[in-house]
């Protein structure tokens, strides 16, 4: 693409070089540049961008999009210098990819807690009713039998687009996004051009860096009033959760028309005759297009929130109830999402991603009503995130569990028993009657493992999916599901040396 092309749309620009380059990529990323690029220089929280535009050029950048004028560039490299790199990103990232949003129907889900396990319901809705869907979210952008992992949960605004195109070449009609609150706050998804926006829910989490509630809510607030106020824009949709507080701010700020979904509120798509068991949970939905009675694999009040999310969702997409029914009634819920581990033990494992207060008590609630034993929570918060739900959370995992094992969880610079210190802090009234500190997250699984009788059950919460432990500058491969299969191994390999031989 023609640099003029690309920087046509910006009001504010200083040019100085030739406008004629042919652009064949554009970056943030100077290790990513290739021949022909063009690199952005993006101020950061650690790095500033700006310094690494000489390695950019190294690496073949025929383009510097800089903040101020840099000086010493070769005279075949054109500098673009403007107020603001981060908001013009988005600008240079839809004009190179070709405005791919406006050729997909875009559906936007934002919450603290729901938002994967929504994305794949609705991505699964979706392509069963033909309507062929790409994915994009904490664990990777995904269409068809096509996987790339993903680094955060919402993309860099580049990555996000590249995402969107990627769809689009492989087929794709819909695009559905896990939007964070991070993402709105740094303008990732700007320029994204959502159809239907859903939200699922707003508690306690990402303090260290929204440092309020009100801030953390007013973030989410963004991905509303971003649907615009056009005619065009009030015929979006907006899908809230009518048993939220926070749904009645968000339908103050946007001009789309809305939708709401709840249980214990007056809703448009409501769940009753809530029903759990081992085997997941049920429930009878009404709704404007009709009632059903709903059965889910998966367990939890939570899950059946998100199944209404993503049912009320696709019901504005014209997808038949009955249709929607069949696929929730074959989901089989996402990895590292309360995922049942196969052992062949008497006694259940769970892994689940739970890493804030709400998520955590849902999640031992959900095991709490599928268990006759007892309940084994090994849990841990991890370093450089909000400190203040520290001990909150260890008092939850006291409160909800027969016993607990606090350990570690991605320590990364911080020191782990000042963590737990902090954890420990919310269990000051509480004896250690059902709780120990194992800091060693390994040796924590062990011991659970060690510990559960028949019909007990082991939850082992914060990291889900993950399968790197960062600590300091020790990187180190780590499965919590890994952990457990290789525990269960090693007690199999103890009975058997001490079993006497013949």
């Amino acid at each position: 693409m023609i640099l003029q092309s690309l920087t046509d749309q910006l009001i504010l620009k200083k040019i100085t070089g030739r406008t004629s380059a042919d652009i064949t990529n554009l970056e943030t990323d100077s290790r990513e540049i290739r021949p022909g690029g063009m690199f952005v220089c993006v101020p950061g929280f650690h790095v500033d961008g700006h310094d690494y535009a000489e390695q950019a050029i190294r690496n073949g950048a025929v383009a510097i999009v800089a903040e101020r004028e840099l000086c010493g560039l070769p005279g075949n490299v054109t500098q673009i210098t403007v107020p603001d790199t981060r908001r013009i990103l988005p600008i240079l990232a839809n004009a190179f990819f070709g405005d791919p949003t406006r050729r997909l129907k875009l559906i936007g889900i934002t919450g603290t807690n729901g938002k994967t396990t929504t994305t794949h319901m609705v991505d699964q809705i979706l392509n069963d009713a033909r309507r062929k869907t790409g994915i994009i979210g904490t664990l990777y952008m995904k269409i068809g039998e096509h996987v790339e992992k993903t680094l955060n949960t919402t993309p860099d605004t580049i990555q996000l687009m590249r995402y969107f195109h990627t769809i689009i070449s492989h087929g794709g009609e819909y695009g559905v996004l896990e939007v964070s609150s991070h993402g709105l706050d740094m303008g990732r998804v700007r320029g994204c051009d959502f159809q239907t926006v859903v939200f699922t829910n707003l508690s306690h989490d990402h303090l260290d860096f929204h440092q309020t509630m009100e801030s953390y809510r007013n973030t989410k607030e963004l991905l509303f009033a971003q649907l615009g106020n056009s005619n065009r824009d009030m015929q979006k949709k907006a899908v809230l959760n009518a048993d939220e507080a926070a749904s009645s701010y968000y339908a103050k700020r946007t001009s789309a028309q809305i939708l709401t979904y709840g249980i214990q509120n007056q809703a448009d798509v409501r769940a009753t005759q809530i029903h759990h068991s081992r085997e997941g949970c049920a429930f009878h939905a009404e709704t404007p297009w009709g009632s059903s009675d709903v059965y889910l694999k998966v367990h939890g009040v939570h899950n059946i929130y998100n199944a209404l999310a993503a049912m009320t969702t696709c019901l504005l997409k014209g997808i038949p109830l009955k249709e929607i029914r069949a696929s929730l009634e074959q989901f089989a819920g996402v990895h590292g999402r309360f995922q049942e581990i196969q052992t062949g033990r008497r006694f259940g494992v769970v892994v689940d991603y739970a890493h804030n207060p709400d998520g955590l008590k849902a999640t031992l609630q959900s095991a709490k009503a599928i268990t006759s034993g007892k309940m084994i929570c090994v849990m841990g918060c991890r370093g450089e995130r909000d400190r203040s739900k520290r001990p909150i959370m260890a008092d939850i995992a006291a409160s909800y569990s027969d016993y607990v094992l606090f350990t570690a969880d991605n320590p990364f610079s911080e020191d782990p028993e000042q963590i737990m210190a902090e954890m420990l802090g919310g269990l000051t009234s509480r004896e250690s009657e059902n709780w120990e500190v194992v800091l060693d997250r390994k040796e924590a699984i062990q011991r659970a493992v060690e510990m559960a009788g028949d019909e007990d059950r082991i939850i082992i919460t914060g990291r889900g999916h993950e399968t790197r432990y960062v600590a300091g500058s020790r990187i180190e491969s780590f499965s919590d599901e890994d952990i457990v299969m290789s525990s269960l191994q090693g007690i199999v390999q103890d009975i058997q040396m001490m079993t006497p031989k013949p």
